[in-house]
């Protein structure tokens, strides 16, 4: 037997020693330093400042709210969005790499340092002669085994930090759903402002043909000698101060529709126009005469925001526990196997193997850094003020949330306001117009009046269309602050199936890529099998 493995034999009495805190670490699996995370306290309202409006209900429902506009064509670019959108797809991928971050945090629980080790030297030392022949021989030594350190997680370091990564990855997942939202909205608004914009334009044309035909009237009228060559002049300035409106208002609505192409993750050229049947061109999506709003508490579970900034708080706290353990001593179980062997002890390197060439370590270790010069107390303390950030930006969020609910419904509800009075203001402009006009031609009053009349007909009739499509945005806006839409996304993958092909293609993902290992609820046990 080599002479060393005489050392190491004596080294058995040592695993006994070497369980003890292995068996004190089972035995306290529940244990952890630092603080258990405790939802922060925020203050949310008990209903809308609203909620007493006949326009408002207290229903919950508002899971897919843009089908309360009982538009097709919005419905089904809602649906081409969420198949589409690369950004979205982005934030689904990143879903992925966080659930890869937990794999990585699991395996810190088990042996964090294991390998093999080999070694071939040779010595030619002229004072060193083998005894058989009087030759000088090079020695040479040989050694072959493998290795393991194991930390145990006395006093849950790594179980805190498998806390803090299961929260990026829920903290992941509601960015994708905060991500989700806000793409939904966008579609429902830039596709509203197309649709404002085209109304606008066919009024604008309206208005130009009935002031050409203005034109032509005065135009007449001074060769008739009637009237005096500053009305035509007047009839010309104000039809070509309207035409110049249509290069403006077209250019608006090529920038939207670009908009959405890229909301629906296709270049410009290959924007769907069949969708815009010329039926529906200037159609502005009409709202529900009552809408659902809940109240403000369903923000806390609904609003994907405020989901992400609490991740951040459970992260950050666990990342204290983290921390506070360095404070500790680290009990660690090493041990080692393997063969080792030399000419000098007599045996031939081909007999490496042989079971009387074995040797072997294992026992406990402990590291504690005693004199750590208050670095890892600052590190806890630099912690530390990072968590009561996290959780001012929490409570801030909150807040946010309810003020943007606030604004979206004092803004819907008044615009609705608004358009009653605008639509009586059109109405009452288009009586002056058709008064004025009959005037004019039985030469009651000048041309300036008819002119006036035109130009307040238009813009009352432009201030109507704009305030009908701000009320449905407003509505948007709405259900946008109250993080409606998210849930479209559910029993379905993250990443779309070619996707998922690719990465499987590339690289070796195990079970992780399938829609059941990742969940948006809190994980209880914390003791997981390692994830090959």
């Amino acid at each position: 037997m080599h002479p060393e493995s005489k050392v190491l034999k004596t080294s058995i009495s040592t695993i006994s020693l070497g369980l003890i805190p292995c068996i004190i670490s089972l035995s306290a699996c529940n244990y952890k330093v630092g603080p258990d995370y405790k939802t922060p306290i925020s203050q949310v309202s008990s209903e809308w400042l609203e909620t007493g409006n006949v326009r408002l209900n207290q229903s919950k429902d508002f899971r897919e709210w843009w089908r309360l506009f009982n538009d097709p064509i919005l419905n089904q670019l809602v649906q081409t969005a969420y198949a589409q959108n690369l950004s979205l797809r982005a934030a689904g991928v990143r879903i992925l790499n966080a659930r890869a971050e937990v794999g990585i945090a699991i395996g810190d629980l088990y042996p964090q340092q294991q390998g093999a080790d080999g070694e071939l030297s040779v010595l030619d030392n002229p004072f060193l002669k083998d005894l058989g022949n009087g030759v000088n021989t090079p020695l040479m030594y040989s050694k072959i085994g493998i290795m393991a350190n194991w930390e145990i997680d006395f006093w849950g370091k790594y179980r805190r930090a498998i806390e803090a990564a299961d929260a990026q990855l829920m903290g992941s997942v509601a960015e994708y759903d905060n991500l989700l939202v806000s793409l939904l909205a966008d579609v429902a608004m830039n596709y509203i402002q197309m649709r404002t914009i085209e109304k606008r334009i066919q009024i604008t044309n309206e208005n130009i043909r009935f002031q050409q035909e203005g034109v032509r009237i005065a135009n007449a009228k001074f060769v008739g000698g009637i009237s005096s060559q500053r009305d035509v002049e007047q009839a010309k300035t104000i039809l070509k101060s309207t035409q110049s409106q249509i290069p403006t208002l077209t250019a608006q609505l090529r920038q939207t529709k670009n908009a959405l192409s890229l909301l629906l993750g296709i270049p410009p050229d290959k924007f769907e126009n069949k969708l815009f049947a010329k039926d529906q061109v200037g159609k502005i999506p009409v709202p529900p005469v009552q809408i659902a709003v809940g109240i403000p508490t369903d923000l806390l579970r609904r609003r994907p925001d405020i989901r992400i900034a609490e991740m951040e708080v459970l992260a950050q706290s666990a990342r204290i526990g983290v921390v506070v353990a360095n404070l500790y001593p680290a009990f660690s179980l090493t041990g080692s196997f393997g063969f080792i062997s030399s000419n000098a002890s007599g045996s031939s390197l081909s007999d490496m193997f042989n079971w009387g060439n074995q040797f072997y370590r294992f026992g406990p270790s402990v590291q504690w850094n005693i004199f750590n010069y208050g670095q890892i107390t600052n590190q806890v303390r630099a912690q530390d003020a990072r968590f009561e950030a996290s959780t001012l930006d929490y409570q801030n969020t909150v807040l946010t949330a309810q003020k943007e609910g606030e604004d979206a419904l004092i803004a819907f509800l008044m615009t609705q306001n608004s358009a009653e009075y605008l639509a009586e203001s059109t109405d009452a402009a288009q009586r002056t117009l058709n008064i004025s006009d009959i005037q004019y031609n039985e030469g009651m009053v000048d041309f300036t009046t008819v002119l006036n009349a035109e130009q307040d007909l238009l813009q009352s009739q432009d201030r109507l269309v704009q305030n009908l499509g701000s009320i449905s945005m407003n509505l948007v806006s709405v259900y946008r602050a109250f993080g409606g839409g998210w849930e479209l996304r559910e029993g379905k993958d993250f990443v779309p199936e070619p996707i998922i092909k690719a990465m499987e293609k590339r690289t070796n993902w195990g079970g992780l890529l399938d829609k059941n290992s990742i969940s948006s609820e809190r994980p209880l046990n914390l003791f997981r099998l390692p994830q090959w």
